[in-house]
């Protein structure tokens, strides 16, 4: 066993505090440097003196094993949506919900005409073999498309384009379908034992959450501080790693790199790593409350066409992100547009009067756009058998970040722990 032992932490979004709380937890020396002025990675909130702008649409799903695993829900203080969704399209809205999770929506979505009644049955069969189906068999065997994995199983095609495009749109920031089959499934089952949730205090919580246990474990979080180089010598289990911030070098036993993919890739030489991105952009709106959307705490979804893939009450869900007489709506637009915002806004304005004629939306007011050029990581069929381990750098270096999963919260939160395991395994050391 290593005595005194040190390990470095590239990287301050979920992963890599992760790492470093369970790194601290057994007694390791821990410095962990992010290099923007806060904590987070990609999972960030501003607040300004009236609302929480998350940076675009962001959601936790409470059924995550590792989210229930690091998180504590009850200080999060978690906002939940309503289970299912508005499916809208000009001059119409209708219901499409969960009956075992949202009994009062039980009727509405019997008599949905958006999907067919075998569609219907077909989602309460998929639900029952996905909920006996355990997460590690969900990764395994043959992969496929989202769009051929619903055809092979029997849904409609009105199912997939104007349910599942827009819904998994939303999750996948791919309206053809066309990622790996495994998310879905994974997703799917997520859903039908969990909800959807947003702490009140915004989606930033989570990571100050965890560098706040991190902390409390002894490890060392320093902001805007850059790792701009980790060079390892000797081997895994016996050797060193010096890591570069410009103006300081320290010398540690251990690393891991939680930084973004690109990063990741420049610092560690691990091609495996993938850097081809899926974006997305979401506008925020401030709208009168007494003129509050009848979804509720629902996703409408766009079954019109993609522009805006969905729209959100966030206010709805979370009352905390806007003052009480103001709704604030999000908008979320799929890939990296380059409409400018008023553009963008004129096609939110357009979708909204047309899936509500009864409103008046002239006093609607854009008051923040999110451009989020590398939201996920892409995920066609097949992509986890391409994605580099936890020990793919050379040396006691290991990696942390969804990327080493599959892209979502879950994935790195796990991943953090993994890599934490690895570092320790390296030092000798019993978690």
């Amino acid at each position: 066993m290593q005595e005194d032992a040190t390990v470095v932490v590239a990287g301050g979004g979920l992963a890599g505090l992760v790492a470093a709380r369970h790194l601290a937890d057994a007694g390791v020396d821990v410095r962990l440097f992010e290099r923007e002025d806060e904590v987070g990675g990609r999972v960030r909130s501003d607040r300004t003196d009236e609302f929480t702008f998350d940076r675009g649409f962001q959601v936790l799903f409470t059924s995550y094993p590792a989210a229930e695993r690091e998180l504590d829900f009850g200080a999060l203080d978690l906002r939940t949506f309503t289970p299912g969704a508005c499916i809208a399209r000009p001059g119409e809205r209708s219901i499409l919900s969960d009956p075992f999770r949202d009994v009062t929506a039980f009727t509405d979505s019997l008599f949905n005409r958006e999907v067919r009644l075998r569609d219907k049955w077909l989602t309460l069969r998929l639900r029952r073999e996905l909920s006996n189906t355990s997460r590690e068999e969900i990764f395994e065997g043959p992969d496929r498309s989202i769009r051929e994995y619903l055809r092979d199983y029997g849904f409609s095609e009105a199912f997939a384009e104007n349910f599942a495009a827009p819904f998994y749109g939303g999750i996948t920031l791919d309206r053809s379908l066309s990622t790996s089959k495994r998310v879905f499934e994974y997703t799917f089952r997520a859903l039908s034992k969990g909800s959807i949730a947003v702490p009140a205090a915004g989606i930033a919580a989570i990571p100050r959450q965890l560098a706040s246990r991190a902390e409390a474990a002894g490890a060392a979080v320093e902001t805007d501080a850059a790792v701009e180089s980790v060079d390892a010598t000797g081997t895994a289990g016996s050797g060193s790693a010096t890591v570069s911030l410009g103006g300081e070098t320290v010398d540690a036993d251990a690393a891991v790199v939680a930084t973004d993919p690109k990063s990741a890739r420049d610092l560690t030489g691990v091609e495996a790593i993938p850097t081809a991105a899926r974006s997305c952009v979401t506008q925020y709106y401030a709208y009168p409350a007494l003129k509050r959307l009848d979804a509720g705490k629902r996703l409408i979804l766009n079954a019109g066409n993609a522009d805006p893939n969905h729209v959100v009450d966030l206010s709805a869900v979370a009352p905390e992100y806007a003052p009480d007489d103001t709704v604030l709506l999000s908008a979320t637009f799929l890939g990296e547009r380059k409409e400018s915002d008023a553009e963008l806004e004129a096609m939110t304005r357009e979708a909204l009067a047309g899936w509500y004629p009864e409103h008046s939306f002239a006093d609607l007011e854009r008051v923040r756009t999110e451009r989020v050029p590398f939201a996920q990581f892409d995920q066609p069929p097949g992509f986890r058998e391409r994605l580099p381990g936890v020990r793919s750098p050379d040396g006691p270096v290991s990696l942390a970040g969804d990327y080493t999963g599959w892209s979502s919260i879950n994935a790195a939160l796990e991943s953090g722990r993994r890599a934490a395991e690895a570092a320790l395994e390296d030092l000798q050391i019993r978690p």
